[in-house]
């Protein structure tokens, strides 16, 4: 398993070492040793799964404190663009967003951490996406963001009219006014 930050502190993408042969592949998508072992250490208790069409845009959503998550997000069928946005005041990569491709093919993993607001677009027909919780989905904890923030200017890869949004996510506040209440601690 190659894990490595990509360039803003605790945000890491996972790539499995896959076993290819004349019958499939194999990899093994989470093991709690080998996590630990490149010092990540939340144990996750909630996994979650949904599916959507070309151009859907969900996020971006988190859990304020005390019920923030970690997330450990793949792709099952299809490509997405996921992306995270540092929400952690003090960090130095406050109000910046990481994006990465993932998809069933590259097989490609993004850990998100605790304090980021976390979203994706469907850029295949369709996307099956699954991924990994530290903590309970808490109604009363639940904040999200703006996909379409003009502050954070996150390029979704489909164009601002075409996107397909929730009549809730439509609602979002702005990156400015979504409540925030993460503080960025050395060491991620």
């Amino acid at each position: 398993m190659k894990v490595k930050e990509v360039g803003i502190p605790g945000l890491m993408q996972v790539e499995p070492v896959v076993f290819e042969d004349e019958r499939g592949y194999f990899f093994e998508s989470y093991n709690e040793e080998r996590f630990a072992q490149h010092g990540i250490g939340c144990r996750f208790v909630q996994d979650n799964q949904s599916r959507s069409v070309k151009g859907v845009v969900r996020g971006l959503h988190y859990q304020i404190e005390p019920h923030a998550q970690t997330k450990l997000l793949r792709v099952i069928e299809g490509k997405v663009l996921d992306v995270a946005v540092d929400l952690r005041a003090n960090s130095p990569a406050y109000g910046k967003w990481y994006a990465i491709e993932i998809s069933a093919e590259n097989r490609r993993q993004l850990l998100v951490p605790k304090g980021f607001a976390h979203g994706f677009t469907v850029l295949s027909d369709y996307a099956t996406v699954f991924y990994k919780c530290d903590s309970f989905y808490n109604p009363g904890s639940e904040r999200g963001i703006r996909f379409n923030d003009e502050f954070l200017g996150i390029d979704w890869k489909v164009p601002s009219g075409e996107a397909v949004i929730s009549e809730k996510d439509s609602r979002l506040p702005s990156f400015h006014e979504a409540e925030k209440n993460f503080v960025f601690a050395s060491g991620g």
